[in-house]
């Protein structure tokens, strides 16, 4: 018995996700909301993608980023729940190894790029608010398509050593994750041998990404702020400062259930295992529902497109 529970592990064949500990009677209830949830930021962000691929209009810097944060909502919220919602409905709660490094991999690229993404929006705003009349010729299509790469090599190159790293660990404890999908912090901590440089890492890349991209969201709305209230009228101030409104909103959905879900899990001790693992699903899943809402409700170009599209279903 004693040989079986020392057993190592080195790369198992599965994992075992272990769902809403404590709230499995209550599974089939609580996949209700998460699937509704999905539902919406699909239709969302599909719309978004094709609003603005459909309308020549929009094809500026601004909605390229918005359609990168688009692709990047969908590809967060599908990286987990289809296999959330097979625990739920199917008790399906394997997953291959492979899979689940995949899992891992993708939901913390894609939140690192997330962030980048709003980074990016939020230089566009100051240059369009700043210096309008050198907007087009500061953020050409090169240009945004530079950007886009560069937020994607950041978030892959940032979270490609998390892997490798999870990757060669040896693991004897158990192969069961206490959660409803492969985050890193909770792999890393079924490893054995002394696992602080993935701990010390992956803290490093959190901070990293939302210290600097914080910063320079901080700096951006600083300018912005100063040059709106340059502005001569009052009128002038209000409409200026409502072309940020939509990003605004999509930073504060995105970053506060994060910090949130962050400070609960290294520091509420006393939380409710369930709560945590609540939480950590609903910062992945909420923004990618919120977004499209949030720029469909907020940008008017979009909401003119989109009332277009319907009363005028017979020109499609």
């Amino acid at each position: 018995m004693s040989e079986s529970n020392t057993t190592v592990f080195t790369n198992p064949s599965t994992f075992i996700l272990l769902g809403i500990s404590g709230l499995e009677a209550a599974h089939v209830w609580i996949s209700i909301p998460f699937c509704i949830t999905y539902a919406i930021a699909i239709l969302g962000n599909f719309t978004i993608l094709f609003i603005v691929k459909r309308e020549t209009s929009l094809h500026g810097p601004m909605y390229y980023f918005l359609c990168m944060l688009a692709i990047t909502d969908l590809v967060l919220s599908t990286s987990i729940l289809p296999k959330m919602l097979s625990i739920f409905w199917l008790n399906s709660r394997e997953i291959n190894f492979s899979a689940c490094l995949t899992q891992m991999f993708f939901i913390h690229c894609f939140s690192g790029m997330e962030s980048g993404i709003f980074v990016a929006m939020a230089l566009d705003r100051y240059v369009a608010i700043c210096d309008p009349l050198r907007h087009s010729t500061i953020l050409t299509n090169s240009v945004v398509a530079k950007i886009g790469l560069a937020v994607v090599l950041r978030g892959g190159m940032l979270v490609l050593p998390s892997l490798l790293l999870v990757r060669q660990w040896p693991y004897c404890r158990t192969n069961i994750i206490p959660n409803l999908y492969c985050e890193h912090m909770a792999m890393v901590k079924l490893a054995c041998g002394d696992i602080r440089i993935s701990s010390y890492y992956g803290l490093f890349v959190v901070f990293f990404v939302t210290s600097v991209d914080v910063f320079f969201i901080t700096m951006s709305y600083i300018q912005i702020l100063r040059a709106i209230f340059r502005l001569p009228t009052k009128d002038a101030r209000i409409k200026t400062f409502g072309t940020c409104a939509s990003h605004l909103c999509a930073i504060l959905a995105f970053y506060i259930p994060g910090l949130f879900s962050l400070l609960t899990h290294r520091f509420g001790h006393n939380v409710p295992l369930h709560f945590h693992i609540l939480m950590a699903n609903v910062y992945l899943l909420v923004p990618p529902m919120l977004n499209p809402i949030i720029y469909g409700v907020r940008t008017k170009q979009i909401r003119d497109r989109l009332l277009h599209l319907f009363t005028h279903k017979g020109t499609l």
